[in-house]
């Protein structure tokens, strides 16, 4: 017979008035005010969520993110912390994981896959893009690799 877990929400810090709908996997972690958490959401243990953040179905948000203030995170987005530095994954080596800080009023849309990197405020990222750079100037960014399109 296999071992089998069940999807928990334990050991996590809320602000006010979050609603969460299950089944969600969200341990350790701190989620600010006035957000809203989708279905089949994982949250990882030391992750940072700020206030009025919404986190569509589907997501997964690895250790070592920080979510800023007013963000709004699509459907299937993942974020990554392992780049696989030693030409497969860290096996638990957790000196090898990157961290990523999203800013405040980032927008990031459904299937965008986000690489330890670091997205300053009032950015929006399309839909199926992959960011592989820090972002350091606002605007919208798209493509694989995400590239500069415009300002907002």
């Amino acid at each position: 017979m296999p071992t089998v877990f069940e999807s928990k929400i334990i050991d996590v810090e809320f602000g006010e008035n979050v609603k969460i709908v299950n089944p969600s996997n969200i341990y350790g972690c701190k989620i600010g005010s006035n957000c809203f958490v989708g279905p089949f959401v994982e949250i990882q243990k030391s992750v940072r969520i700020g206030d009025n953040t919404k986190i569509q179905s589907h997501s997964f948000i690895c250790e070592l993110v920080e979510i800023g203030n007013d963000c709004f995170i699509g459907h299937g987005v993942m974020f990554v912390n392992d780049l696989f530095s030693n030409g497969g994954p860290a096996s638990g080596n957790k000196k090898l994981w990157k961290s990523t800080v999203i800013g405040d009023n980032v927008s990031i849309g459904s299937n965008a896959t986000i690489l330890p990197i670091s997205i300053c405020n009032n950015v929006v990222i399309g839909a199926g893009s992959v960011v592989t750079k820090n972002i350091d100037k606002p605007g919208i960014y798209i493509g694989n690799p995400a590239k500069f399109l415009r300002q907002i």
